[in-house]
C-alpha cells in the first residue's frame, strides 16, 4: 500500500481559517431553497462587490462559466477565438463546445502568460473575434497592454480567472478588466467550495441579463426561452453558502500563500532550476511552479522525500491528440518548452513551517546531488 505524501499538495484549509461549515450548511439546508435562493444571490452580490463589478453570476463550473462566456458574446461557428495552449485545455474546451476556432498564441517567457507583444501581432494580422486571457497559476496577465489592445482592435475580452481570485494589478482586481470574466470555485481553488461551482462577472447590464438566461434554459421567465444556446447550469445553494462564509478570509488566505512562495523563491535563488517571480498583489500564489529541465528526476526525488507534486500542464492544447494534427504546422516554442519543464511543489494555506522546509529541503538536495 502506498503510503500518502507528507507533504501533501493541496489542502482544503477549513480548519486553519477556522469555519465552522457544519453550521453554514445546517442554515443554508434549513432554508429549504437550494437553487437559486438566497445564499446564491447573496454570494453573488458580495463577490460582485469584492472584484468590483455590477454583477455576478453563479454557475456550476469554471468550464461552464466560459462557455456562457462565449455565447454571451455571442460567439460561434465560423468565428476565432485566441488563447493560450499552456493552461489545461479549458479554454479550448469551452472554444469548441460553441463551434469556434480556438487560435492559440505563445506566452511570455517569465510570467508564462499569453504575451502582449505576440498578442498585438496577431490581433493586426489574423481576423479574431475574441481573445481568452487566462491568469496562469494565479499570476495576472498584462491586462494594462492586453485590455487596451483589445478594445482598441474591437475584440471581444474574457478573463479565465480561475486561478487567480483576489489578484490585483494596479489597484482593480482580477475580473474587472474584460467584458466578462468566469471563475471556478473547485475546492482546491484560492476560493474553493465542497464541490464543483463556478461564474462569471461582468459590468455590462445587458450581458449580465444573457448570462442569466443562458445559465437556466435560455428563460427570460419560467419557461420562456428567449436565448438561443441555454444550459441547465446554475450554482446551488449548499455551494454558495460555503463560499459566502469563505469570501471574507480570502485575501488573509492569499497573503499566506504569497509568504510560502516568497520563501520558496528565495531559497531556490541559486538553483539551476527557474523559480517564478511572486511578486505583490498580481500574484495569488494559487500554484508554485518552477521550471527544471530535469523535471521527471525531480519529481521522482520528491516523492522519496515524502513531498507531493504535478505537472501543470504536460500537454500544449495545440499537440493534444483529439487534434489529429490540425495544428502541425503551429510552433509555440515557450509554450512547448514549458510544458517539458514545468512542476508544481505545494503551496497553500495552513502549510507548517516544517513542511515549508521539507520541500526546500528535498529540492535542495536533488540540486546539490546534480553539482
Amino acid at each position: 500500500m502506498t503510503r500518502p505524501p507528507s507533504v501533501p499538495l493541496f489542502s482544503a484549509e477549513l480548519a486553519a481559517r477556522g469555519l465552522d461549515l457544519t453550521a453554514v450548511l445546517g442554515q443554508a439546508i434549513a432554508s429549504e431553497r437550494y437553487v437559486l435562493g438566497p445564499w446564491v444571490q447573496a454570494f453573488e452580490s458580495a463577490f460582485a462587490a469584492y472584484v468590483g463589478v455590477g454583477h455576478a453570476i453563479g454557475v456550476a463550473n469554471g468550464t461552464d462559466a466560459l462557455e456562457l462566456a462565449l455565447r454571451g458574446l455571442d460567439i460561434g461557428p465560423g468565428q476565432r477565438v485566441l488563447t493560450v495552449a499552456n493552461a489545461g485545455f479549458y479554454g479550448s474546451s469551452a472554444i469548441l463546445a460553441v463551434g469556434a476556432e480556438p487560435v492559440y498564441a505563445d506566452v511570455d517567457p517569465v510570467t508564462l502568460n499569453l504575451a502582449p507583444q505576440v498578442l498585438a501581432d496577431m490581433l493586426g494580422s489574423q481576423s479574431i473575434h475574441a481573445v481568452i486571457a487566462t491568469h496562469l497559476y494565479g499570476r495576472m496577465a498584462d491586462m494594462t497592454v492586453i485590455a487596451p489592445l483589445c478594445r482598441a482592435a474591437g475584440v471581444s475580452l474574457i478573463e479565465d480567472c480561475a486561478q487567480a481570485h483576489g489578484a490585483r494589478l494596479a489597484g482593480r482586481a482580477a475580473g474587472a478588466w474584460g467584458d466578462v470574466a468566469c471563475f471556478s470555485f473547485y475546492p482546491t481553488k484560492n476560493l474553493g467550495a465542497l464541490g464543483d461551482g463556478g461564474a462569471l462577472v461582468t459590468g455590462i447590464d445587458a450581458l449580465a441579463d444573457r448570462l442569466r438566461a443562458l445559465r437556466q434554459y435560455g428563460w427570460g421567465s419560467k419557461y420562456e426561452v428567449v436565448c438561443r444556446g441555454g444550459r441547465n447550469s446554475r450554482l446551488d445553494e449548499l455551494q454558495a453558502a460555503v463560499l459566502a462564509a469563505k469570501l471574507p478570509g480570502l485575501d488573509v488566505a492569499n497573503a499566506e500563500r504569497r509568504a510560502i512562495a516568497a520563501r520558496y523563491t528565495a531559497a531556490f535563488a541559486d538553483m539551476s532550476l527557474q523559480a517564478p517571480v511572486v511578486g505583490a498583489d498580481e500574484n495569488v500564489a494559487h500554484l508554485y511552479v518552477i521550471r527544471s529541465p530535469r523535471r521527471d528526476a525531480l519529481r521522482m526525488h520528491l516523492t522519496a522525500c515524502g513531498v507531493a507534486s504535478d505537472v501543470h500542464y504536460p500537454v500544449p492544447d495545440h499537440r493534444q491528440p483529439m487534434h489529429v494534427g490540425a495544428y502541425a504546422d503551429v510552433h509555440l516554442p515557450v509554450s512547448e518548452a514549458a510544458c517539458h519543464q514545468v512542476l508544481t511543489l505545494p503551496c497553500f494555506p495552513g502549510m507548517t513551517d516544517s513542511q515549508v522546509s521539507q520541500v526546500i529541503d528535498a529540492v535542495t538536495c536533488f540540486e546539490q546531488e546534480a553539482v
